[in-house]
């Protein structure tokens, strides 16, 4: 049936659909009327970060940006969700058009900017939502925040969401906010988390609990650039790594239309460059952190690829847009 709604969905704008989307799972999340996408999946239990995950599947930050799709989302059997990424003021990104489709190989390329109502917008749809699962929320910088004060925007996100989150992503890794990937590197990756451990265990004891801190990287990263930063989360006890994030590479999409757009490209095109970068996490980090793997999932086959490279938990983004709901049920029964 969903192959049915996406010929139909795939006839309009890609934003226009996606904001029709969301408001329509925001109406039916807690309704009868979630049974048009409601799924029953088997529980395969994985614990990673210290948490239990019903199913080692989740949805990828940036489909659920304000939080506001929560229940609808674990309707359709999702082990976890992340939301985000949010930041502490509203902001509107990049302009339109900023999601353009690449049907022939089943790819996404957006510039969206990390447009979001903001971090207390997002808290209350949280609250609202009740959720009792597995809930992940993505921050970020605004745009306008210079690069030597981002630090102050995460901890700023993390102090507003830490009592309502079971971990927290810090996305530094979206090329479509100017300067942001260079936070990936040296000094900088180091100097904000040590900052954001810090605040994370002043947070602990305030609200006496533990909330884990997941960074997520990018692609678009060599050898030596991936084994620097992980020897920067182990330094940090960082609690996990996402790998990856969209890719700036035109790579197995040259002459597509739409191709040559500016922005973070994802889908299937992404899927070895993300299965790379985690099986050289994998090795540097020695299992001191686990890692959670995104990028080009569209199967099964792609979700236990990404596990045997050395990931924990995977998520999905591009691929369930194509797929929809089935491509949950279909990984966590292949597990």
């Amino acid at each position: 049936m969903y192959s049915l709604i996406r010929k139909a969905m795939f006839q309009l704008d890609p934003e226009k659909i996606h904001e029709l989307t969301i408001s329509t799972l925001k109406k039916t999340g807690k309704t009868p009327l979630n049974l048009l996408y409601k799924q029953s999946i088997a529980t395969k239990p994985v614990e990673v970060m210290g948490i239990n995950f019903p199913n080692p599947v989740g949805l990828a930050a940036g489909l659920d940006k304000n939080g506001e799709c929560i229940n609808a989302f674990a309707a359709m059997g999702f082990g976890f969700v992340e939301v985000g990424t949010v930041t502490p003021r509203p902001q509107p990104g990049n302009d339109k058009p900023r999601i353009f489709r690449l049907e022939q190989a089943n790819a996404i390329i957006n510039r969206m900017g990390f447009n979001n109502k903001g971090v207390d917008y997002l808290v209350n749809q949280v609250i609202k939502a009740n959720f009792k699962g597995v809930l992940g929320i993505n921050i970020g910088k605004n745009k306008d925040t210079s690069d030597e004060n981002a630090k102050d925007d995460y901890i700023y996100c993390m102090r507003k969401v830490y009592n309502f989150a079971s971990y927290i992503t810090v996305n530094i890794s979206s090329p479509n906010t100017p300067g942001l990937r260079s936070l990936q590197y040296g000094d900088a990756l180091n100097e904000l988390l040590t900052a954001l451990k810090t605040e994370q265990a002043n947070l602990a004891t305030q609200y006496n609990k533990y909330v884990p801190i997941a960074v997520k990287i990018a692609p678009d990263l060599n050898e030596d650039e991936v084994n620097s930063i992980a020897q920067c989360l182990i330094s940090n006890n960082i609690d996990g790594v996402i790998a990856t994030n969209t890719t700036l590479s035109r790579e197995g999409v040259e002459g597509l239309t739409h191709a040559n757009e500016q922005g973070g490209l994802s889908g299937q095109p992404v899927k070895e460059k993300s299965t790379t970068v985690i099986k050289l996490l994998s090795k540097a980090l020695e299992g001191k952190l686990p890692i959670i793997g995104v990028g080009g999932i569209a199967s099964a086959a792609d979700a236990k690829e990404k596990l045997a490279a050395g990931a924990s938990l995977v998520q999905v983004y591009t691929g369930f847009i194509y797929q929809g709901p089935r491509l949950i049920k279909e990984i966590v029964k292949a597990l």
